[in-house]
């Protein structure tokens, strides 16, 4: 299926502006992508409160959080912004993280970990690990805890999910993973495919590798590569996104797959037309709010069988 007709129109403005694609910026300019595409967002829904908290790290740094809190939570979601580990923050995601809170009525976090490659891996997954395990010691509601990322972030989040099932928890009640990074191969058939390299080429891909895991020994490690697991049994239930125009299709179907074979309860949809990015578009791509629907709806599910399970 060819693209949507708002994702050929929303490309073609973007091609018209000119620019260098992404592998060939620097970071820092890499970054400045996000400020524009912001600004197209625009403010999102009210919640209750939001505040931004520092977290340390075990070599002496800190990351922030940010949360977003709602009134009665039913749960919390602890989100995982994408780009690549090298771009993204929770400025950029606050407007859809405002809309799962309100959607969803859960508290979400969303977690700045440190950016590559001024911190390269595993500063990424350690980050997002103790923004798990603080999550859970804060006690922010006392339903379900979610993890949920796109793209880099749902790398995050899958790893995550298997740290806490290897080490006893925290435990987690549901992985949504948004066109997940699982895989460091860059040559499966959707990465090469000459129709997929829009927002997101191969590439740019190889260049985002590049700066978060320069080792290519270490970029098979399953903490980076959460595809290459030996076993997932006994992971979360998982809601897995993908898109027909993404060069990360395949290994997030791939993991959805494998999942299913441990024995995980998987729901997942591949969403014909949309490109890498498109759930993240709020207010750019009708894509964007049939994506968010799907993803509230699994979310409600998971909370309102949890709800009947305590009644």
């Amino acid at each position: 299926m060819a693209l949507d007709d708002a994702t050929s129109q929303f490309l073609s403005v973007v091609a018209e502006q000119g620019g260098k694609p992404i592998d060939r910026m620097t970071p820092t300019e890499a970054r400045g992508l996000g400020a524009q595409l912001e600004a197209m967002y625009g403010p999102g829904p009210q919640v209750l409160n939001s505040s931004d908290e520092r977290l340390p790290t075990a070599d002496g740094g800190e990351f922030g959080v940010r949360i977003l809190s709602v009134d009665a939570p039913r749960g919390v979601i602890v989100y995982f912004h994408g780009g690549g580990w090298v771009i993204g923050s929770p400025d950029e995601f606050d407007h859809l993280g405002r809309l799962l809170a309100v959607r969803t009525r859960c508290t979400v976090v969303l977690v700045d970990y440190r950016l590559a490659p001024e911190h390269r891996y595993p500063a990424a997954a350690d980050d997002s690990w103790a923004a798990l395990r603080w999550v859970a010691e804060q006690n922010l509601a006392d339903g379900p805890l979610v993890v949920a990322g796109d793209s880099a972030g749902g790398n995050l989040a899958a790893v995550v999910a298997q740290r806490a099932t290897a080490e006893g928890g925290p435990r987690i009640d549901l992985q949504v993973l948004v066109y997940p990074v699982t895989d460091c191969d860059t040559n499966t058939a959707t990465y090469v495919d000459p129709d997929n390299q829009l927002m997101l080429s191969r590439d740019a891909m190889i260049w985002f590798w590049d700066h978060y895991v320069p080792d290519p020994a270490l970029r098979t490690r399953t903490n980076a590569s959460p595809l290459r697991a030996e076993d997932l049994t006994g992971l979360p239930p998982a809601v897995v996104v993908t898109a027909e125009h993404d060069p990360l299709r395949q290994e997030g179907e791939a993991y959805a797959d494998r999942l299913r074979a441990a024995g995980v309860h998987v729901e997942s949809r591949r969403f014909l037309g949309q490109m890498h990015g498109f759930f993240s578009m709020v207010n750019v791509l009708p894509g964007q709010q049939e994506g968010l629907d799907y993803v509230v709806g699994e979310v409600d599910r998971v909370l309102s069988g949890s709800a009947a399970r305590h009644q």
